[in-house]
This record gives C-alpha cells, structure tokens and sequence, in this order.
C-alpha cells in the first residue's frame, strides 16, 4: 500500500470515467458558460458490525488526494516520491463505488459491500437514508447513501476491493469512541460524504449500541 514510484503527470486524452465538457446558457439576462466534468452516480454504504459493535470502513490511496497535498511548485516530472510519500494520498471513506450496471442501487450497494469489505448483505435489508449531489460546482453527481448492519457471521471474504478495476483497499475496523476521536481532530483524510454519514450514524443509531 506505501510502495509509490514512477509518479508523472501527463494530459488526460479520453477517459472511461470523467468527460470534461461546457454548458453555454443565459442566467438572468447574461450569456454564461460553465466547465463540467461527466462522471458516474455512486452509492455508499455506512457499515456497523453489531456483533463487534464497530464501524466498517475502507481506507485506500486517492491521487487526487495525494497530488493536491503537494505544492503546486514541486508538481513536476517525476514526482519526488522520497519527499511526498503515498500516505499524503490515503483516505478513510465509506464503502462505496460507482453506479455502472443495470442493477437497483441496493443490488449494486450490496455487491460494493461484498467486494470491499467481505460482507454479504441481502439488498432488501439495505437501509435507504438520503440521495444528495456531490461536486456541485463540477460534477453535481449524485450519491445514493445506505446503512447496513452486518455480523460477524455474514463475513465471507477479506474484501479489499476488485484487482482487475485497480483498487487496492483495506478494510478498517472502528469503535464508536474511536470514531469520535476521529471526528475531534482539525484534519480529517475523509470526504464529505463521508462525515454526513457518520453525524447520521451518531444522530440516529448509536445510541443503541452505547451501554
């Protein structure tokens, strides 16, 4: 997970994932034009192990996360990976992935649930919380949120995430003191979306796991 080499940044020329594009409109009486990226709607999944009473999350390298916490300045071919090792890179985040098959959201949450984490889930037992718009300024995609409450019986593999799409993932186990002490510090490694869910978690459930 740490061992980063051969870091260069070159052109995007096509993508299967973003399409950069631009909206030209007329807001108010002006002519505008915006700068938009196309990306996939995701699903994420709060996960809670009732049977250790913790919290089950993913932690694994981002390069978007990793090239932004080096100075615009030292951006340069190749990166000095001795000076900006791969933990500037690494996030602890929900479970989560894109929505890319013709499957209901819960039927690819479930199956986001199995691949990274190891826990096979029943869709009808997913909890639907909320659907919101992320990278409203860029992207607006939007995310589907879910909760699960999973056993230690309902374990059936390491997770880790699918080696053929390039992730590379560990699976985080949390109480729910640790994650408040998570929560306490001025800097998290984590995105929004994944400190919504977690506010919900101690709004609507953690109280009836805490003695």
């Amino acid at each position: 997970m740490n061992d980063l080499t051969d870091v260069t940044i070159v052109p995007l020329e096509n993508s299967n994932f973003v399409q950069p594009f631009r909206m030209l409109f007329k807001h108010a009486g002006k002519d505008r034009l915006w700068d938009l990226v196309r990306v996939h709607e995701s699903v994420a999944i709060i996960i809670f192990n009732i049977s250790k009473k913790k919290l089950i999350f993913v932690r694994q390298f981002r390069p978007a996360v990793y090239i932004n916490s080096i100075p615009q300045e030292d951006r340069t071919n190749p990166i000095d990976t001795e000076k900006y090792p791969a933990k500037l890179g690494f996030t602890l985040e929900l479970c989560a992935g894109i929505v890319d098959k013709k499957k209901t959201l819960a039927e690819i949450a479930a199956e986001e649930v199995l691949e990274e984490c190891g826990y096979k889930v029943d869709p009808d037992k997913l909890e639907y919380i909320i659907q919101f718009h992320s990278g409203v300024g860029l992207s607006g995609d939007p995310q589907t949120v879910f909760y699960a409450e999973v056993t230690d019986e309902m374990k059936v593999s390491s997770g880790g995430g699918n080696p053929e799409e390039g992730e590379l993932i560990d699976v985080v186990e949390m109480s729910i003191s640790e994650v408040e002490e998570f929560l306490a510090q001025k800097r998290v490694p984590s995105p929004g979306g994944f400190l919504f869910g977690l506010q919900w978690f101690f709004n609507k459930k953690a109280s009836l796991f805490v003695s």
